[in-house]
Parts: structure tokens; C-alpha cells; sequence
């Protein structure tokens, strides 16, 4: 370990256990340790893996925040290949069930960025129902379609080799939405970017398709990734996401007299 690192963590330790009320000594009975063993992580020891863990816990704060250096996994320039949980030639490859179960298990955020994607309503029956459910239960939704008026959908639509037919597919996806452009917790985008990939997140899941050149969304590849760290894959793709957002334009149900005209 780094002399920057070991400082880093000992101040970090000190700093939580002083924020959390606990004496050292209170803090090793809850850990199941003697109070000299807390002594010496801070003077810079670092725990076992599970005593991490369980002081983290007991301080309200994370294994990687107390010893950064016990989690290379976690820092800038790591390895993230550990966030790849599965790796599809073709988006059509990913079995149905997988797409289901991330809908279902779904809490806390759904979003989704593409062109088209009218498969995850059909997913289930009732599905936009049943996101409406999540949104009214505290999930927050966001869903970007791109516009299909816009000049570049018609450049995607060429170069897709589509024959002029994704605008009607997308305006076939925004009605499919039911209550969900009125639903509290849930909007809707319209954005005019060229995408390079759609985004697919579930809490801190997320399946990514890096979009090949003239393939269709079906054949594009696919990744399942699972989120580990803040500088991880599946971080990166959620940055994505964000910045797309801040482009769109809100869509409501009020707009799609016009889209499905």
C-alpha cells in the first residue's frame, strides 16, 4: 500500500469512527475484536475482508471508502471486466426470461435510450402497466425514444437498410406506453441524437448493445453488466445515458395525436 493510501484510509477511519459516537472500544465489541486490533487499524493495519466489511457497516460507510487500497476493483484504471455478466453476439440471443426478470426485480430505476425498442412492451402482458405499478411505488422511469421527425432518424433508417419504416416503428412503440407518459415517477424523452449503442438499466443492472455498422437492433451485440464500481463499465454507459437525457424533449400523451397521425 501507498504511503498516500494508508494515510488516506487512517484519516477516513478516524473521521467515521468520531462521526459515528463510537469509542474504540465500543466499536471492537461490535466488530467481535479487541480494542487493541482497532488501535492498530489506525495506525494503519487493514482488516480481514469480512471485519471490513462488518466496520463499514457498523460506521455507515463503504469497505472501498475506509481502504481504498483493498479494493483495486473499485479505483480509477481497474480491470472491469468483472461487471460483465454476459456477453451476446446478437441482442435477439438474450433469453426472454432474463429480460423479464430485470423488469420484475426493478426497485429503484428503470432507464432506457434508443431508437425503437417496442420488444420491452411486449415483454409482458400489461407491461406498461405493470412499470406504471413500479413508478406509483417509488421507481423512477425514464424512457428515451428518439423523435421521428427528426432529419437523422431518416439517415438511421437508410443506413439500417429499413425502408423508411422506423419512424412508424417508433411512433408503434410510443403508443404502446399506455398510462405511462401521465404516470408520476415516469418521463418521457424525445431526442434527435446519433446513438452508437441503446441502454437497457435496471437498478444496477444493465444490458448495453454497441450498435454495428448497417445491423439492425436485433442483430446488434449485447452486454449484461452488473455495477461494481464508480469507474466501471456499466458507470460509463450511465454517463452516457445522462447526457443524452439532457437533450430530450419531454413527450406526453397529449403529444401523440401528432406522432401517430
Amino acid at each position: 500500500m501507498s504511503p498516500s493510501l494508508t494515510g488516506m484510509a487512517q484519516q477516513r477511519l478516524e473521521t467515521a469512527i468520531l462521526r459515528s459516537g463510537l469509542s474504540s472500544a465500543e466499536l471492537a465489541d461490535k466488530a467481535g475484536v479487541d480494542v487493541k486490533t482497532v488501535n492498530r487499524w489506525l495506525a494503519g493495519r487493514v482488516p480481514h475482508r469480512r471485519t471490513r466489511v462488518r466496520v463499514a457497516e457498523l460506521l455507515g460507510e463503504t469497505e472501498e471508502t475506509l481502504w481504498p487500497a483493498a479494493r483495486p476493483d473499485t479505483q480509477a484504471g481497474a480491470p472491469a471486466t468483472a461487471e460483465v455478466l454476459g456477453a451476446y453476439a446478437h441482442r435477439a440471443e438474450i433469453p426472454n426470461d432474463l429480460w423479464v426478470s430485470l423488469v420484475h426485480k426493478a426497485t429503484r430505476r428503470i432507464d432506457i435510450m434508443g431508437y425503437a425498442y417496442p420488444f420491452v412492451l411486449e415483454l409482458l402482458p400489461k407491461a406498461s402497466e405493470v412499470i406504471a405499478a413500479k413508478c406509483l411505488s417509488g421507481c423512477d422511469v425514464r424512457l428515451g425514444f428518439a423523435d421521428p421527425d427528426c432529419d437523422h432518424v431518416i439517415e438511421r433508417d437508410t443506413l439500417e437498410q429499413m425502408n423508411g419504416t422506423l419512424p412508424g416503428r417508433i411512433r408503434n412503440a410510443l403508443s404502446m406506453l399506455g398510462p405511462l407518459p401521465d404516470t408520476p415517477g415516469c418521463r418521457v424523452g424525445l431526442h434527435s441524437t446519433h446513438l452508437y449503442n441503446s441502454v437497457f438499466r435496471f437498478d444496477d443492472e444493465m444490458i448495453v448493445t454497441p450498435y454495428l455498422f448497417r445491423a439492425r437492433g436485433y442483430q446488434h451485440t449485447a452486454l449484461y453488466l452488473r455495477r461494481l464500481s464508480p469507474h466501471g463499465i456499466f458507470e460509463s454507459f450511465a454517463d452516457q445515458f445522462e447526457q443524452i437525457w439532457q437533450t430530450t424533449v419531454p413527450y406526453t400523451e397529449r403529444d401523440s395525436r401528432g406522432l401517430t397521425a
